[in-house]
């Protein structure tokens, strides 16, 4: 009887831990969003890797973090990392080195570049530990009163209005036929102009959600039916991290 099949690859026993760091999604001191032991932890790590090493690095020091700046590593993973560049930024975890991976906002590689890393990662059997902090997506689901038993996070819709318009109608009628709450955002500045192509585009009867700076001062959240929507003043979102949902 032949050994039963093996995975490709094993998990390291000699490697470090990629630490999956969240950070307030606004102005917010970080001891009043993320527990202790989340700050805890990033104290202690001397190396990381983020979207940006400037808001990083303004993270940390929020933090508390007990090393001068300098002598913190940071090595940048955005839009412009090649994949070939991937190998360079896991090469310390191979080492046994401990990392913490950032976003500019919330969680990391959710709608984020550090989903490449950690796809690395798992497959170079390197342990990933997720952290605990504020998701934007998550946070807007709870209070938005929609489904959270069926939903999907669809990223950026299209910037041109019809493409957008064309989406749009698409994601109603998955939402009606699955009963799926959708989620999506936009460029803060683009905020009124998605606003608009929605009411414009959706049934009165479905359901929207609005939700605006959440953990922050400002924070709004708001659902309407569409045809109630188009009789209100729109909400001030004008420039402020938003995420929309909707459900037929």
């Amino acid at each position: 009887m032949s050994a039963p099949a093996q995975p490709p690859e094993s998990r390291s026993t000699t490697a470090g831990t990629l630490y999956l760091i969240p950070v307030p999604l606004g102005a917010n001191a970080p001891a009043e969003v993320l527990p202790a032991p989340v700050l805890e932890r990033t104290r202690s790590l001397a190396r990381f890797v983020a979207e940006h090493a400037k808001t990083a690095r303004a993270f940390l020091k929020a933090a508390g973090h007990p090393l001068p700046l300098q002598q913190i590593a940071i090595a940048e993973l955005n839009e412009h990392t090649r994949d070939g560049e991937l190998a360079v930024l896991l090469a310390p975890l191979v080492a046994g080195e401990d990392v913490g991976l950032v976003s500019e906002a919330g969680c990391p590689a959710v709608a984020d570049p550090g989903a490449q890393l950690v796809a690395r990662a798992q497959r170079a059997g390197i342990r990933v530990v997720p952290l605990v902090g504020p998701s934007s997506l998550l946070l807007a689901l709870m209070a938005s009163g929609l489904s959270g038993q069926n939903f999907a996070f669809h990223g950026y819709l299209p910037a041109k209005e019809d493409e957008r318009r064309k989406r749009l109608k698409e994601l109603e009628t998955e939402s009606r036929k699955y009963e799926r709450t959708q989620l999506f955002i936009e460029t803060p500045y683009r905020n009124r102009q998605m606003f608009d192509t929605l009411l414009a585009t959706l049934a009165p009867a479905t359901r929207l959600c609005v939700a605006t700076d959440l953990t922050l001062p400002g924070e709004s959240v708001a659902t309407r039916n569409v045809g109630d929507w188009r009789r209100l003043t729109p909400p001030e979102f004008d420039r402020r991290p938003t995420v929309f949902l909707l459900l037929a």
